[in-house]
């Protein structure tokens, strides 16, 4: 399985680069997604302002003689032909109905075979076929968000359409990985190394010097082990690396951590879900991991902790309806670049408030 050719046609080789509209071929819409339809009047009218001899047509032959006055004078320039939406987006939808239609026969396989030799191979073959979908993400990811983008600035409309496509997978898979888990073929404790506690799906530039990858928690997991803060579980990852400027005198790049989490309100209460209005369970944020521990000089305590204990300083509070994938890193992205308000962070009463509050 992981030597088969999974990509119908190829990607781009930089995880930043956008093909050019004219590379791009007719094909399928986005599979099951009945918000995409092409422009008004359909693939089959022609394009606006096409030229009358076609995209395609003779170029007009030069003349040798010296233009009048006249000629010179300016005039309106024609409008370039448009592609319709499903038109450019065909490449990309093949690779994703692609995807979609091996995960629907991992999870064949799960339900109606019964040689549990055959699905045990394909509980070990999961990470793989995790992997095969990462180019894929790195290409959606970074063809929508990373700045500046190679062929100019991305249409709002396209940067939705690759956003909701990497959402679509994104969901498929986690959903397919939680199956798995619940038959008892995949483990997703966090602290386990074999576990798929969360898997990869894209990365994007904010400048020249930041980078962001986005990781997916199938499962919420406690933001650390020893449960501090209180009630307070991870469904999202963001690594930002920093890479020194040349003339920066660092060397070392460097990466912080961010996630999305929810805390369990009714947890703090005392009262059991069934007694607790379901619309205040969970609290949802977006915040920073600040490391409490182990030294970083002390090799034996990173090797005897099973999860370094860590605060969490809260830079965005969300609400009570959980944020889309795609919402949430959107904003992240405007967090890191100061376009939305930072709260003050709770964490800087530092852990002792929050050992207060456990007791």
């Amino acid at each position: 399985m992981a030597t088969e050719q999974w990509f119908v046609g190829p990607l781009p080789a930089g995880s930043g680069e956008t093909p050019p509209l004219g590379d791009l071929e007719s094909g399928a819409q986005p599979c099951e997604d009945p918000s995409w339809s092409p422009p008004p009047g359909g693939p089959g009218n022609p394009p606006e302002a096409e030229p009358e001899n076609g995209v395609q047509g003779q170029l007009p032959e030069v003349s040798t003689s010296t233009p009048s006055p006249e000629r010179l004078a300016p005039g309106p320039r024609p409008t370039p032909p448009r592609l319709p939406l499903d038109t450019m987006f065909s490449p990309i939808t093949e690779q994703l109905c692609y995807l979609l239609k091996k995960a629907d026969d991992f999870q064949s396989y799960l339900l109606y075979s019964r040689d549990r030799v055959q699905k045990e191979q394909l509980a070990k073959a999961m990470p793989t076929f995790l992997q095969m979908c990462e180019p894929y993400f790195l290409y959606l990811e970074a063809a929508a968000r990373s700045v500046p983008p190679v062929y100019g600035a991305l249409q709002e409309l396209i940067r939705k359409g690759l956003l909701e496509i990497s959402q679509q997978l994104t969901l498929r898979l986690e959903q397919l990985v939680l199956m798995y888990a619940s038959f008892g073929f995949v483990n997703l404790e966090e602290t386990d190394p074999l576990s798929i506690s969360c898997f990869f799906c894209g990365r994007f530039t904010i400048s020249p010097s930041h980078e962001v990858s986005i990781f997916r928690y199938c499962a919420p997991a406690a933001y650390t082990a020893s449960r501090f803060p209180r009630y307070l579980y991870k469904k999202m990852r963001w690594n930002l690396e920093t890479t020194p400027e040349p003339s920066s005198r660092e060397q070392d790049s460097h990466v912080d951590y961010y996630f999305l989490c929810y805390r369990d309100t009714w947890e703090d209460t005392g009262k059991s879900p069934a007694n607790s209005c379901p619309q205040i369970q969970k609290l949802w944020s977006i915040g920073r991991w600040m490391p409490l521990g182990p030294a970083e000089d002390d090799l034996y305590s990173w090797i005897l902790c099973p999860q370094p204990p860590g605060d969490y300083q809260q830079l965005l509070t969300i609400g009570f309806e959980e944020p889309s994938h795609m919402l949430a890193t959107d904003l992240l992205v405007q967090i890191l670049t100061g376009q939305a308000g930072v709260s003050r962070p709770p964490s800087a009463a530092g852990p002792a408030a929050w050992a207060a509050q456990e007791s």
